[in-house]
């Protein structure tokens, strides 16, 4: 089955929902509607949907078809299971994303840095600092880690649009998985110098470690989120004998 095929139904029917063509607790069109429609196979459409339902945006009734889940917020929806970048998430959220590196080193691995990141001791590595500003403004502090040997020729410009299409679409490394936590903390000198606070003391702060197709860290990130600008959901399934499914799909932003 062509990837391409059922992606592009994926995207198209999450750009028809998040444009209200399709409203709250409404029905998708039958699979039988979509095949005629995108002219594919009943296999592409379905992976289509269950796409649209692990992101959240349908609950797929059997025996009924997909009912929309969709409901937009003023807060910005960050999903939790999958690995999106910033771009992907503004697009999806309407929102204007402009990137402003404020800090950029090349740095040696000491124990501080180790501690922090689980870098080896002596690694080379990238730290940037970046601000990202959506609709004008200054929401979230990215404090980013990148190992030189995997995120190659990384330069200021670069790291200001997008470090992963960067990766994928020049460098060829393939992006597999990503470990997160969630926590809430004191804004800091830095967060409060740089970031449009208003009178928020806290902000929602998210650290990552993330890893290649052949399992090495080539990232570490905490992201840092005024918080009354955004969501961070998932999606999860109830299963027989008290056990449960849980997908999603957020971010490191990128």
């Amino acid at each position: 089955m062509p990837a391409a095929k059922y992606d592009a139904i994926y995207r198209d029917l999450r750009e028809e929902i998040e444009n209200q063509r399709y409203d709250y607790q409404s029905m998708l069109p039958s699979e039988h509607q979509l095949i005629r429609h995108y002219g594919c196979s009943r296999n592409t459409v379905r992976r289509a949907l269950q796409q649209l339902a692990e992101d959240g945006y349908v609950q797929i009734i059997h025996g009924k078809g997909a009912v929309v889940l969709f409901r937009r917020k003023e807060q910005a929806e960050f999903l939790i299971g999958g690995i999106e970048n910033l771009r992907e998430a503004a697009a999806r959220n309407r929102l204007e994303l402009k990137t402003k590196v404020i800090f950029f080193a090349e740095l040696l691995v000491e124990e501080r840095i180790q501690r922090r990141t689980d870098f080896p001791i002596g690694a080379e590595i990238y730290y940037l600092q970046r601000l990202r500003y959506l609709d004008g403004e200054a929401l979230i502090l990215d404090h980013n880690y990148f190992l030189k040997s995997i995120v190659r020729n990384l330069t200021k410009e670069i790291a200001e649009g997008s470090v992963y299409e960067y990766m994928e679409g020049v460098l060829g490394e393939t992006i597999v998985t990503t470990k997160r936590k969630y926590t809430v903390e004191r804004i800091t000198e830095i967060d409060g110098k740089y970031m449009d606070m208003k009178d928020y003391n806290c902000l929602a702060v998210v650290s990552s470690h993330t890893y290649n197709k052949d399992g090495v860290m080539f990232e570490y990130t905490q992201s840092r989120h005024r918080p009354d600008r955004f969501a961070f959901y998932e999606q999860a399934k109830r299963l027989k004998y008290g056990a449960s499914s849980i997908s999603g799909a957020f971010h490191s932003f990128h």
